[in-house]
């Protein structure tokens, strides 16, 4: 019922307050339920705030010891970062191999002659081709400019071109092929014939490609085990254990510093047994003594004997294993022997510069000298050429050259078309950047940064989660303004955290759900578990984490010891990931069974305790749904007793305006009476 008002009238009794004064007394139970249904909001999101810090601390204990956990993780550590690097995949094994880059892989780009800025490309049709593949379209004529869009927009990834100021007031084109590889040479036909030749990008040359013929006829045998250890076949020479030959290689050679020798070569490696000593010799024949008869009666004569001496075998031969098996003869009668070969049952291609090789010496021959006891080496498809010579045309101005990447690992020589090889090491992938002098090393070992990020991200939850759960049960009556030890030990806390962790202080303070937790926290990071190393890692403390691991050895009491936070010693944890790798990832999680499933370690323990609480239908659920029942009643009772109490202010203000009403009725007449009085006084 609204409020009785009077116009002129006013109360001279000051109902409104006295009304107002006895609501108050009237809703003190109401404040109470109000204040327990805010308390109870809190301590949902207290509990909700520990899931979070539960859920946190398993998901971090889950990648120490799931599939993808990091003790798997293997990197590539080059020596020499600017000329070789490499990336290793989780099954990469620990290795270190050597390799010296001879050469990264390149691939063509030719820059044409400065011309002038007025100069036009002819129109027609432009033919480049890269490798095997041909791009081909018809140009209008236009600018440098112009011409180098065109080439652009139908370059298909393959091909590229741009204009450079070379020389002041001139300009440059300069196309480069996209693939790198000696086999992916840049070639112009048609009208990008013409254009590359008039613009000063190409020039004619003869082709001065050598091939070398392999026959009984042209080549020389200086030595043979046997007659049929050197023997011809489909072009390819094969020089048996113990032979040599010499091949001539012509008259001499042009511009031999700038032509490439290249051949293809196979081995075959012979057992032991093929090259098995025979037995004893058979020893002298010795013929019948015959017999004698008479009568009727044989007689035969005893059988003749020759002593023997005792067989004593010869010592077998030396086992000669010489990869070294090239030469060059040059025209003064020196030898260079080439770098050593390796033995592949398939044929493998071989290319040196014959500048490097021969310096300023003419090379009249190859000698191929097989000094081993047990392999026969074939060679076949033996040529010299110009890398920079390709179908009769040569670069004038080359910036860099279609070439393979040549790559020595552990003395083998290894050709790639590209820089990034991934073929050489199991799950390496290696990418050459600079050719070297020094040998590069590769180092694949575990990724030791990563699981210490993963430990240390470990521990930082868990101190966390045992933080909020000491601020929570920290007992109210001693975390006072002087005494607020269990809030300012954690200084990485922002001022409103700290604040926050100020309100909630105590909360759970009676409550035994999180000392519980707290006990099975600590007797999980404490117990032994079984490693492959139980003397070294068996504890957690032993990695160099525990409550006091920093302050060992030193005396005295320290309140913050007792409050189960974990420490690091990074120096200890770093020597034993060093030594006891293995047996650190079975600290935190193994399979003691064999079937495949991790069922012990810190880290899977912890995250067993941790599920049991934040799961579906665990004990954080349980926690909330509890607290959310009690606010839903809470929250009835609220809205019946707002009720009740607008009905009780209703009643009220009608009582209290009632009296009003009589008491104004009473005056009313008291003067009425009295006038009355006073007109008969009067008469």
């Amino acid at each position: 019922m609204s409020d009785i008002s009077i116009p002129g009238v006013t109360s001279r009794f000051n109902t409104e307050k006295m009304i107002e004064d006895l609501m108050k007394v009237e809703r003190v139970p109401l404040q109470r339920m109000e204040k327990s249904v805010e308390n109870l909001q809190n301590e949902r999101t207290y509990w909700q705030d520990v899931g979070r810090f539960m859920t946190s601390l398993r998901e971090s204990t889950r990648v120490l010891y799931s599939f993808q956990n990091p003790f798997n993780e293997r990197i590539a550590s080059s020596s020499n970062e600017s000329a070789l690097t490499g990336t290793a995949e989780r099954g990469a094994v620990e290795q270190e191999r050597f390799f010296t880059i001879k050469q990264a892989a390149a691939a063509d780009r030719f820059l044409s002659a400065p011309l002038g800025n007025d100069f036009k490309v002819p129109d027609g049709n432009y033919s480049f081709s890269i490798g095997e593949d041909e791009i081909s379209f018809n140009y209008r004529g236009g600018s440098l400019h112009d011409f180098a869009e065109a080439v652009n927009r139908r370059g298909r990834d393959k091909i590229k071109a741009g204009v450079l100021t070379v020389q002041p007031g001139t300009k440059s084109l300069i196309i480069e092929s996209l693939v790198t590889g000696a086999s992916q040479k840049l070639g112009f036909s048609g009208t990008a014939e013409t254009f590359a030749l008039e613009s000063g990008m190409i020039e004619k040359v003869s082709d001065s490609a050598r091939n070398i013929t392999l026959s009984q006829e042209s080549v020389r045998i200086q030595n043979a085990a046997n007659p049929g250890a050197v023997s011809f076949g489909s072009g390819t020479l094969t020089a048996g254990a113990e032979s040599s030959v010499t091949i001539p290689i012509g008259s001499a050679l042009p511009n031999q510093n700038a032509l490439t020798l290249e051949f293809e070569i196979a081995t075959r490696v012979r057992d032991d047994a093929d090259s098995a000593l025979a037995g004893p010799p058979p020893g002298p024949s010795i013929p019948d003594t015959g017999s004698v008869s008479y009568g009727g009666i044989v007689i035969e004569s005893d059988n003749s004997t020759v002593p023997l001496p005792a067989y004593i075998p010869p010592e077998p031969p030396k086992r000669v294993d010489d990869m070294q098996v090239l030469f060059l003869t040059f025209s003064d009668g020196t030898n260079a022997a080439l770098p050593p070969i390796h033995d592949s049952a398939s044929f493998d291609t071989y290319q040196y510069n014959l500048g490097d090789a021969a310096g300023e010496k003419t090379v009249v021959s190859i000698d191929l000298l097989n000094k081993n006891t047990n392999r026969d080496v074939s060679i076949r498809n033996i040529t010299m050429f110009d890398p920079a010579v390709s179908g009769g045309f040569k670069p004038l101005q080359a910036v860099s050259q279609a070439q393979d990447a040549v790559v020595l690992m552990d003395g083998i020589e290894i050709r790639r078309p590209t820089n990034t090889i991934d073929d050489l090491i199991p799950e390496v992938t290696l990418r050459v950047h600079r050719p070297t002098d020094d040998p590069v090393s590769i180092s694949v070992e575990p990724d030791r940064e990563s699981i210490k990020d993963a430990i240390y991200t470990m521990v930082g939850t868990y101190n966390q989660l045992m933080a909020d759960i000491n601020v929570l049960r920290a007992n109210t009556n001693t975390l006072n303004r002087n005494d607020e030890a269990i809030i300012n030990e954690l200084t990485y806390l922002t001022d409103d955290e700290r604040t926050a962790m100020k309100e909630k202080a105590g909360a759970f303070s009676g409550d035994t759900t999180l000392n519980q937790l707290k006990n099975t926290m600590q007797r999980i990071t404490t117990s032994p578990y079984p490693t492959v190393d139980e003397q070294e890692v068996a504890l957690l403390s032993q990695i160099g984490i525990g409550t006091d691991v920093r302050r060992s050895g030193i005396g005295g009491y320290s309140a913050s010891r007792l409050r189960g936070y974990l420490e690091i010693d990074e120096k200890v944890l770093d020597a034993v990931l060093a030594d006891h790798l293995p047996a650190v990832q079975q600290l935190f999680g193994q399979d003691t069974d064999g079937d495949m499933i991790v069922d012990s370690g810190i880290a899977f323990s912890l995250d067993g305790l941790m599920r049991s609480y934040v799961e579906t239908g665990g004990i954080i659920s349980l926690k909330t749904g509890t607290i959310d029942s009690k606010i839903s009643q809470e929250q009835r009772r609220i809205e019946t007793m707002d009720k009740q109490l607008a009905n009780r202010e209703a009643d009220l203000k009608r009582q209290y305006g009632a009296m009003e009403g009589a008491y104004n009725r009473m005056e009313s007449t008291a003067s009425s009476l009295d006038q009355f009085s006073r007109r008969n006084n009067n008469q």
